[in-house]
C-alpha cells in the first residue's frame, strides 16, 4: 500500500500544473477508485437511473469499463457526465456523489490517473483500500507542510482491538443499531460489520444478514470528504449506512443504539463553545467531555460502549464531575491505557486511552490496563503499531463484552492490569488519570528521549491543569471577598 500511495502522491505533482491542489486531487482519487472497486466486486453500475435537472428519470452506463474504453476529450466528457449522473442518483450511492464535479482541465492528466488506477486490483490488497489510500495522501500533504491531516484517524490494529472486545453482536436483537457519532472514514463501522460476517459464519440467514445491513449502522461527520469515504467504505461492503453530516454536539438524534464505538476529534477546533443541550449535565466547553455526555444520551440501557479518549480528558477540570455522572449510570468497567505514539504520524506526542462501560447499572470496580508504562514508543517504521500491542489486553479484559466476567490482575505478566474500587476512584475525584501504579524507568540515553512533540504534549497539559487549579483558586478567594464585603 505504500508503493501505491507513493505513485498516488508521485501524480498529484503533475497534477498541480493542471490546477488540481492536493485536497482537490485527493478527492478525484476517491471518485475514480469507488468505480473501480465497485467493478473489482461485481457491483453493476452499467445502468444508473438518476433524476436530470429537468426532473425526468434517465440512465447512464457510470461503469469503470465504459470509462476505461475512452479517452481524449470523450474520456473527460463521460466522466462528467458520470459525476453528473451519479449526484442525481438515489439512495447511498446520490449521497457518496453529492456535489461532485470534475477537476480536470486536461483530458491526458485524465487518462494518465485511470491508467494508474486500472493496473491495479485493488480489491485484492488486504486492506481497508479507500480510506488507506485517503489517510495515506493525507500524510503526504501533512509531511509538506499542508495541515490536511489534522483529523486524526484510528489505527486499525486498535479498532480491531476494540471491537473484538466489545463484540457487536446483532443475533437475537430485533432493531440492533450500532453508531460511531464521530465516523471519520468509517473505520469502526467497516471493522464491526467483518466482525459480525467473520463471528455468525452462516448463522445469520439471508433476510437477517439484510435487514443488518440495511438498517443497523449509523454514523455522524463534521467534515464532509472523509464522510464521504465512509459512505463509499460501507457501500462496496453491501452495507446501505445511515451517515449524516454535521456536528453531533449540535443536537440529539432521535435514535437510540445498542454499540457505539467512537474516537472523538482531539483538537480544539470549535472548542471553548458550550453547547446548548438540556440533556447535558455538565456545561462545559470540553469538546471531548461534551461527547461523553453525548454517547450517555444516545446510548440504549444495557447497551456498552467504548470511547477513545486523551489523557487530558481524564484530569481536565469539569472532567470528574463528568465521570461521576458517567459512572454513577454506567458500569465503566474498563480503561485501556494506550501505547505512546500510538497515533504516529498524526499527532505522535498525543496520550490516549480506551474507556469501556455498559448503561444501566453503577461501576463498582475500575480495571486499568497500561499498555503505555515501560513500553518503546511507537513508530511508523522501526516499530508500528500492530495487535501484538494489545494481545494481552484482549486477554484480560476476557470474554464477556460487558466486562463482567472473571478477571485477575496476574493475568498479565508484567503487572499492567490492575483494579480500583469505587471508593479509590472517588478519592481521586474521578480523575482516571490519577490512578496509577507502575513507574516509568529513567531515560538515561538521548536516543530514548521522548520526541519533542510529545514533551510539549504533557507541557502543556500540566499548563492546561495548572491554570485552571488557579482559576478555581482565584474563584473562591473572589468568593469570600464578596462576602467580608458584604
Amino acid at each position: 500500500m505504500t508503493d501505491v500511495v507513493g505513485k498516488l502522491w508521485g501524480f498529484c505533482h503533475t497534477l498541480r500544473h493542471d490546477g488540481i491542489d492536493h485536497g482537490d486531487y485527493i478527492e478525484q482519487i476517491t471518485y475514480l477508485l469507488f468505480l473501480k472497486m465497485a467493478s473489482e466486486r461485481g457491483i453493476d453500475l452499467s445502468r444508473v437511473e438518476h433524476r436530470t435537472p429537468r426532473g425526468e428519470v434517465d440512465a447512464t452506463d457510470c461503469s469503470w469499463p465504459a470509462l476505461r474504453a475512452r479517452s481524449g476529450q470523450a474520456l473527460l466528457d463521460r466522466y462528467a457526465d458520470v459525476l453528473r449522473s451519479l449526484d442525481g442518483a438515489p439512495g447511498v450511492l446520490g449521497e457518496i456523489y453529492a456535489g461532485s464535479q470534475p477537476r480536470f482541465k486536461s483530458p491526458a492528466s485524465l487518462g494518465k490517473l485511470v491508467d494508474l488506477i486500472d493496473e491495479i486490483e485493488w480489491t485484492r490488497l488486504g486492506v481497508d483500500i479507500q480510506a488507506a489510500a485517503y489517510e495515506g495522501l493525507l500524510e503526504k500533504a501533512a509531511a509538506e507542510g499542508k495541515k490536511g491531516a489534522g483529523q486524526y484517524f484510528t489505527p486499525r490494529a486498535l479498532i480491531q482491538s476494540i471491537v473484538r472486545c466489545i463484540r457487536p453482536d446483532p443475533q437475537g436483537k430485533p432493531g440492533f443499531a450500532l453508531c460511531d457519532p464521530a465516523c471519520g472514514t468509517g473505520g469502526f463501522l467497516v471493522a464491526a460489520w467483518e466482525w459480525i460476517e467473520a463471528e455468525a459464519r452462516g448463522a445469520l440467514d439471508r433476510e437477517a444478514a439484510r435487514r443488518i445491513k440495511a438498517g443497523a449502522f449509523f454514523g455522524q461527520e463534521l467534515v464532509a470528504r472523509p464522510r464521504r469515504l465512509a459512505l463509499m467504505n460501507l457501500y462496496l461492503h453491501g452495507i446501505e449506512p445511515r451517515i449524516t453530516l454535521g456536528d453531533s454536539l449540535d443536537a440529539p438524534p432521535d435514535e437510540r443504539f445498542d454499540v457505539i464505538l467512537t474516537n472523538p476529534p482531539f483538537g480544539t477546533k470549535g472548542a471553548y463553545e458550550t453547547p446548548r443541550r438540556e440533556d447535558f449535565a455538565i456545561a462545559t466547553a470540553n469538546k471531548q467531555l461534551n461527547f461523553i455526555q453525548h454517547v450517555l444520551t444516545i446510548l440504549r440501557p444495557g447497551g456498552r460502549a467504548a470511547m477513545v479518549l486523551p489523557d487530558h480528558c481524564l484530569f481536565a477540570d469539569q472532567a470528574g464531575a463528568v465521570l461521576e455522572i458517567l459512572a454513577r449510570g454506567c458500569d465503566l468497567h474498563t480503561v485501556l491505557r494506550l501505547p505512546h505514539g500510538t497515533f504516529t504520524p498524526y499527532s505522535a506526542g498525543v496520550k490516549a486511552n480506551v474507556v469501556f462501560f455498559t448503561k444501566g447499572r453503577a461501576t463498582e470496580r475500575v480495571w486499568i490496563y497500561d499498555a503505555r508504562t515501560g513500553v518503546p514508543s511507537i513508530t511508523k517504521k522501526g516499530r508500528p503499531l500492530s495487535p501484538a500491542h494489545f494481545a494481552e489486553f484482549e486477554r484480560c479484559y476476557g470474554g464477556d463484552p460487558d466486562g463482567r466476567g472473571a478477571r485477575e490482575a496476574a493475568s498479565s505478566s508484567e503487572g499492567r492490569f490492575r483494579s480500583f474500587e469505587l471508593r479509590e476512584v472517588k478519592e481521586r475525584e474521578f480523575k482516571l488519570d490519577g490512578l496509577r501504579w507502575l513507574k516509568e524507568e529513567s531515560l538515561d540515553e538521548a536516543g530514548e528521549m521522548p520526541e519533542p512533540e510529545e514533551l510539549a504534549t504533557d507541557a502543556l497539559q500540566e499548563l492546561t491543569e495548572a491554570v485552571a487549579a488557579l482559576n478555581r483558586v482565584l474563584a473562591l478567594l473572589e468568593g469570600g471577598a464578596k462576602a467580608a464585603e458584604a
